[in-house]
């Protein structure tokens, strides 16, 4: 891993030895030449491996005897740049304790200055332009030490000795304050107005780390709907910044592990339960029980945070574009949403969003994989052909891998438009020169019409194709987070999912391992009126279920009140006639039809809305609830789950006004049960294997647990995602290594 710290580290340890020698970068990763008593070398070994730089990780040590080269004193050396490269770039790391230090230190000559570093902390993967990692092939190339720098870059006993970007006042980056229409204002101090600016309710666009975040005010009710309605997103939460954790228990409740979460050289934002009592905006995170919040990760933040109890800081575009990055790019797509914008010069080179993770049950698990763990390596079985494998449609990463490798790429987006596809080839071209790796092979989901699909076909080339089913990667891909090869019993649960009948799968039970798997049990299939729209609207799902459970008289319902007659009768007559109805098993449009039956949610304004709100309506005696019932029905040659009992048994206890938060629990509780009863089944012939829980329903927290628990309860060995995210963002490593299989038996 380059850009740790790790050669001072080295030469540090070799001159307390009074070893000779010297110690260089390659394309491979480090090179050490030593020279001493064979004792004095075995205890060098040793503290190399015991006291490591807080960033740095040994993926592979190998020690060869040469003859020594008569070598006086130990040395770093210039970097050597070659063919075959198989080192690591650090991920960006949050500001270290050392340099928080300096920066509100009045005697220290960086003081409050924006962009402190060192060896232990600041950019890396974002303003790396090439490997080796050194300060000209990183966007610091634009700024010439001083003496005073330069002096401890070239001092072993500075912090600072080899820190590529390593900068000051008077020679690094600056900031600079601009109007909305991009003219630079002549404010004295950029920060100072900009803070000014958010105090008095302003927008503020702000340059970070790996792109724009918007920001203003949290406690600021006008501001932050007025940043809603200009960033066109209604309803989705806002991620929240605070100074430090004093502030943020003002606001949430903070456990123990989640603290550790927070203050890891990550910097997730964290998902943590509101505090009731808390004087942020509604607006922030409307119908959530949890704030998603991190601790700053730049000393920008840091000076920007001082006077606030929190500053929305959400991604810099409008929704469904990708993150703004560069200082033009921002200044025109920005215009029209942030009222001034906090520029610096140094240039980022490739945008990365930030990570999102929270607790379940009780370890961490990443939702959105990027900024401080990429392009940090998910270590694979074993030594694979290289791929490259495009994910799906929604949530979009990359993976290329490399020998025994997975290196999947920040968070793009979802594919809805040509910036976001221009996003995904850009991640392709800065994977493929990072990692010098030319694929044997590309894969890509098995929807012939998602735009992944079709980017596969313009990238392949005489490369071949290989077309992995969703589920299929899902399952894959926790195995390979759990360092599992299979085979295992894989539920895999999420809204949509292009099925091998043509059918849309998301309710599905396989057996399987990284090569192959087998369908053995699925929710069974229920007309989808109007396909996509269905989707956007749960009222749709709500009476395809409905009209499944009563047949054409069903009682009259609450949630149908705001639904036309006229749109109604229409729906049902597509459902009768199979008219632009296609069938679905997915478990996340029965989490949309539930919602609506409750009169959750008739129509959503982000995907997963329903189903969150839904879960948020569980209160603290939900697990105390019975179970609503599913059929299982063996009839059809695959075990089908059949919701029909499940919403007979709702609409009596909405009759009986049951309220909402105690229906949504006795559903949760119920489909759990389910998961364990189908498990049951399925293991009574294959034996007891593992159960692996992926797929985005598998963010559902309060399902998740329950779920896990009745698993291990029964003696199950449960796998969850941790490295990878259960959605669609982990989805292009289950493909790779499914590829990588299909490519070495076919070739």
């Amino acid at each position: 891993m380059q850009g740790v710290g790790f050669r001072p580290f080295v030469y540090r340890l070799a001159v307390e030895r009074q070893l000779a020698g010297l110690v260089f970068n390659d394309s491979h990763g480090v090179q050490i030449e030593l020279e001493g008593e064979g004792v004095v070398l075995d205890d060098f070994l040793q503290a190399l491996e015991q006291q490591l730089p807080a960033l740095a990780a040994i993926n592979d040590l190998r020690v060869t005897n040469e003859a020594a080269r008569s070598e006086q004193g130990f040395r770093i050396i210039e970097s050597q740049a070659d063919s075959g490269r198989s080192t690591e770039i650090s991920p960006d790391a949050t500001i270290c304790d050392d340099c928080l230090r300096e920066l509100f230190d009045t005697a220290d000559r960086r003081y409050r200055y924006p962009f402190i570093n060192c060896t232990n902390c600041g950019p890396r993967y974002t303003i790396v332009t090439d490997v080796p990692y050194d300060r000209p092939l990183t966007t610091m190339a634009d700024f010439p030490m001083c003496p005073a720098c330069r002096a401890e870059y070239d001092d072993p006993t500075s912090r600072r000795f080899h820190a590529q970007p390593n900068a000051c006042p008077d020679c690094g980056p600056q900031l600079s304050f601009h109007a909305a229409d991009g003219l630079l204002l002549p404010e004295q101090d950029p920060l100072v107005a900009a803070v000014e600016r958010l105090q008095k309710g302003e927008i503020v666009a702000v340059k970070g780390l790996g792109g724009y975040h918007l920001a203003v005010d949290a406690t600021n009710d006008e501001a932050v709907r007025r940043l809603r309605q200009r960033k066109l997103r209604d309803e989705k939460p806002f991620a929240l910044m605070s100074f430090d954790l004093k502030r943020i228990s003002r606001f949430a409740q903070v456990a123990e592990k989640e603290v550790r979460l927070l203050k890891g050289v990550e910097r997730p934002i964290v998902l943590l339960r509101r505090r009731e009592d808390h004087v942020l905006s509604p607006q922030v995170a409307p119908n959530n029980k949890f704030f998603g919040v991190m601790l700053p990760y730049t000393p920008l933040h840091y000076l920007l945070l001082e006077q606030f109890a929190a500053l929305v800081m959400t991604s810099g575009n409008r929704s469904d574009e990708p993150i703004a990055f560069e200082n033009a790019e921002a200044q025109r797509r920005l215009r029209g949403i942030a009222d001034y914008t906090l520029q610096h010069n140094r240039r980022i080179h490739i945008r990365t969003d930030d990570s999102i993770a929270r607790l379940l049950d009780g370890e961490p698990v990443l939702y959105r994989r990027s900024r401080g763990y990429v392009p940090r390596g998910v270590k694979l079985p074993g030594e694979q052909p290289a791929v490259l494998a495009l994910g799906a449609e929604l949530k979009s990463a990359i993976c290329l891998t490399r020998g025994d490798r997975g290196y999947l790429s920040h968070h793009i987006g979802d594919l809805k438009n040509q910036q976001v596809v221009d996003s995904l080839k850009q991640a392709v071209t800065h994977l493929q020169g990072l990692f010098e790796v030319r694929p044997q092979a590309i894969a890509h989901d098995l929807h012939p019409d998602y735009l992944s699909t079709h980017v596969a076909g313009e990238l392949a080339g005489e490369l071949p194709l290989v077309a992995v089913q969703h589920h299929h990667a899902h399952l894959a891909s926790c195995l390979v987070d759990n360092g599992q090869p299979g085979p295992a019993i894989g539920v895999i649960f999420d809204g949509i999912g292009y099925g091998r009948d043509g059918k849309i799968w998301g309710g599905e039970f396989l057996v399987g391992d990284l090569q192959q798997f087998e369908r053995v049990a699925h929710l069974a299939y229920r007309p989808m009126p109007g396909g996509d729209a269905a989707t956007r609207e749960p009222w749709r799902m709500a009476v395809s279920h409905l009209q499944h459970a009563f047949g054409p008289e069903w009682p009259e319902l609450a949630f149908l009140k705001e639904i036309g007659s006229a749109d109604l009768k229409l729906l049902r007559q597509m459902i009768e006639k199979s008219l632009n109805s296609p069938l679905t098993s997915s478990v996340g449009r029965l989490f949309d039809a539930v919602a609506a039956l409750v009169e959750v949610r008739n129509r959503v304004s982000y995907e997963g809305q329903a189903a969150l709100e839904l879960e948020m309506l569980i209160d603290e005696d939900g697990a105390g609830e019975p179970n609503y019932p599913f059929a299982l029905d063996e009839s059809a040659g695959l075990l089908q789950i059949d919701p029909a009992p499940m919403i007979r048994q709702l609409v009596q206890d909405l009759s009986e006004q049951v309220p909402p938060e105690r229906i949504s629990a006795r559903f949760h509780n119920g489909l759990a049960q389910c998961i364990l009863e189908v498990c049951r089944r399925i293991a009574a012939e294959r034996g007891g294997l593992p159960i692996a829980l992926s797929g985005g329903v598998f963010q559902n927290r309060y399902l998740t647990e329950r779920t896990a628990r009745l698993l291990r309860d029964a003696g199950f060995e449960v796998l969850l995602h941790h490295q990878v995210p259960p959605n669609d963002g982990g989805l292009a490593l289950g493909q790779a290594v499914i590829a990588a299989s299909y490519h070495q038996l076919h070739g």
